[in-house]
This record gives C-alpha cells, sequence and structure tokens, in this order.
C-alpha cells in the first residue's frame, strides 16, 4: 500500500509521466482553440520534488509568478497549481483581450476572469486526461488566482498538504505558437489515498 510520495518508483513514474502527456496535449488543443491559433507542446518532464526544490527550479523564492490553484474533489481529492511567470501571463493576456495589462501585475475584472478561464480549461485538460484513464468522477472547484512572489504562492499547498506530503509532482513542458512562447508548470498534488487509487486502477502494483 503507498504511505507516501516517497514510495513512488519508475513504473508508477512512468503512468504519472502518461497523464502529464495526455493533459498536456488536451491543454495544448483547448489552447489553441480559445486562442485561435496553432499551440504546439513539447514531451512534459514529471518528477517528484520537494518544496524548496520547486521555488529552485522556477527562479528562487522572489521569483513574481502568477498562481492559479483548483481543488480536485470526488474520486480524487487534492489539489492542482499553475504557475505562469508574469511575463507569460501578461502576453496570454494580450492575445486574449487584445491589449496588454499593466506591467506592475495589478489585473482588471475582465484579465482576472480570462485567466480563471485559461485555468479551468487546462485543469480540466490533466483531470480529464486522469478520468479517462481511470474511469473515475473528478470535479474541480473555482479557480482562486493570486499575483505574488513565489515563496508566497508555494506557502499555501505547503500549509495546507503539510499532512499529505512534503514533496508534490511537478509537470514541465513548453507551450509555443505564433505569437506565444513559454515553459508551462503544473503541480499535482492528490492525497495519498487518491494516489494509490490511479495507480491501482492502471494496473500498477503498489
Amino acid at each position: 500500500m503507498l504511505q507516501s510520495y516517497s514510495d513512488l518508483n519508475d513504473m508508477h513514474i512512468d503512468a504519472l509521466r502518461e497523464i502529464g502527456n495526455i493533459g498536456a496535449g488536451n491543454a495544448a488543443s483547448s489552447l489553441a482553440m480559445m486562442l485561435a491559433d496553432q499551440i504546439d507542446i513539447s514531451v512534459p518532464t514529471v518528477r517528484i520534488l520537494e518544496y524548496e526544490q520547486v521555488m529552485e527550479e522556477l527562479g528562487g523564492p522572489e521569483q513574481m509568478i502568477v498562481g492559479l490553484l483548483l481543488c480536485l474533489e470526488g474520486d480524487v481529492n487534492g489539489m492542482i497549481m499553475f504557475l505562469l511567470h508574469q511575463e507569460f501571463a501578461n502576453r496570454l493576456l494580450g492575445t486574449l483581450l487584445g491589449e496588454e495589462p499593466p506591467t506592475d501585475g495589478e489585473m482588471d475584472e475582465m484579465a482576472y476572469s480570462a485567466l480563471q478561464e485559461v485555468a479551468n480549461i487546462m485543469a480540466a485538460s490533466y483531470v480529464n486526461a486522469i478520468a479517462s484513464l481511470t474511469d473515475f468522477t473528478i470535479d474541480i472547484t473555482v479557480p482562486s488566482m493570486c499575483v505574488d512572489m513565489l515563496g508566497a504562492i508555494l506557502s499555501v499547498p505547503a500549509i495546507h498538504y503539510a499532512n499529505i506530503s512534503d514533496k508534490m509532482i511537478f509537470i514541465e513542458d513548453k507551450f509555443s505558437g505564433k505569437d506565444l512562447e513559454a515553459p508551462n508548470h503544473v503541480l499535482l498534488i492528490p492525497d495519498v489515498e487518491s494516489l494509490g487509487k490511479i495507480m491501482e486502477k492502471l494496473g500498477i502494483e503498489l
């Protein structure tokens, strides 16, 4: 029985990589429709990292990030978080809204709603990947969003999921289109019981 994220082996990571591949592909297709442009995506890398390692990967705790957090409910419980560098978020909003948002990070209601919709689309892409492979029913909450330093943003899952694990599933890929190119970072933190259920459904020994 899976006791913690530390129990995950190479076979488990391969299964998570497949979920990441399908989720990223779905996300690219959905974003392409939303932006009315072709979006290509690199093969995702999937790693199990501690919170401190995620901060190092993304440029340190003082790096300004747009964080979008959604909770998972139903057959799988936990959370999914998307971390967008502010420059990428601004370019994304510029493409969606036809105008660049303020450089000071302040967003009006329209920009906020647009990024929430992007988060909904991307979260649904990854959740549907899990659901299609496991036949689970998974609901996602309305995304909450903030623009802050990475250390502050990561403190939210660190506090709320401290009893689950000090590690998370870190999925990294890169979106590219005619006027858009940037890395995409997804933090997937199902609780350990849900993670075990996913692996069992996939027929992988725990």
